[in-house]
């Protein structure tokens, strides 16, 4: 009988998918904790530290160490989603496999444009794309959790399936326009890093707008999922409801208070938990199959991570 690695890894492919997903929030809040606390360019260079070194010394001071420390947390990101990978592979489950590949690629490249960033001074529209993709591999990671543990399910009608793509497409525009609006705010995360040269008001406004339509689209989807009998639907639309509700007083908030550092990092923790939101209300319009997610290569899997919600 087989006792490999992988045979061991199999049986907590679950908790190892879990724990990809919250690395990933993390990565997002603690990323934002560079920028805030004004630390971006604590390590003045890529992919060492400084010129010398690929560690932060004494005289970077506490900037230098938050950033390198950052860093640093790539590695721990890499080696969750390595496990997960493994323990994929060793419950033969051939899309979780796949997926959780995708993920683990996703680190490099993101750890490759975080480079970029630094290299460039920071320039916010890089930084902008260094957290979209960050929402990306997040819903990677949801789309993960779906092969793993969801209902079975068919494909939705047409109506609540095209309000759940429309969800998720309003919510990619809020989320850019967030990091535009962030672009040209004074969070840059370090004072002589340029920012986006836009009117922060007027792009707050036109965020706003992108959040109003997000809203509408969810409430609209969340009543059709209510009355067509689609339990699963509306109940992972309601919950993303409550997320932009939230997210959205937050926003207003630190609008109004000047953007004070401890609601920044709020609200970009709850733009994470949003991108998990979406990936979920898209994927419930999808069909899935409990059954058919327990058999990979013609047979049962040894350590079926699946089972029904």
């Amino acid at each position: 009988m087989r006792d490999t690695i992988l045979d061991r890894l199999a049986p907590h492919l679950w908790p190892l998918a879990v724990a990809n997903l919250l690395a990933n929030i993390g990565i997002v809040v603690t990323g934002g904790a560079v920028r805030l606390t004004g630390s971006g360019l604590g390590c003045p260079t890529w992919p060492r530290c400084t010129d010398e070194s690929y560690v932060a010394h004494g005289e970077l001071g506490l900037h230098g160490a938050i950033e390198f420390g950052n860093r640093l947390l790539t590695f721990v990101l890499g080696a969750v989603a390595l496990l997960c990978f493994l323990a994929a592979l060793g419950a033969m489950h051939r899309r979780a496999t796949r997926l959780s590949l995708l993920v683990g690629l996703g680190i490099p490249l993101q750890a490759g444009i975080g480079g970029i960033t630094v290299l460039t001074d920071l320039n916010p529209w890089i930084v902008a794309g260094h957290f979209l993709l960050s929402m990306a591999m997040v819903m990677v990671c949801v789309a993960l959790l779906d092969e793993l543990r969801s209902p079975d399910r068919g494909p939705a009608p047409p109506l609540p399936r095209a309000l759940a793509w429309a969800t998720l497409a309003s919510g990619w525009v809020a989320l850019y326009l967030g990091t535009v609006v962030t672009g040209a705010g004074p969070h840059a995360g370090d004072t002589d890093s340029p920012r986006n040269g836009l009117d922060p008001a007027t792009v707050s406004q036109v965020h706003a707008v992108s959040v109003y339509v997000l809203v509408a689209l969810t409430v609209a989807l969340l009543v059709v999922a209510v009355r067509g009998g689609h339990h699963w639907l509306a109940r992972v639309t309601g919950l993303v409801l409550v997320v932009e509700v939230l997210q959205g007083v937050v926003g207003w908030v630190q609008y109004w208070l000047d953007l004070p550092v401890a609601l920044v990092a709020l609200h970009m923790l709850g733009a994470a938990l949003l991108a998990a939101g979406l990936a979920r209300v898209a994927l419930a319009v999808l069909p899935h199959r409990v059954d058919r997610e327990a058999v990979a290569d013609g047979g049962p899997q040894p350590h079926a991570a699946t089972r029904p919600v």
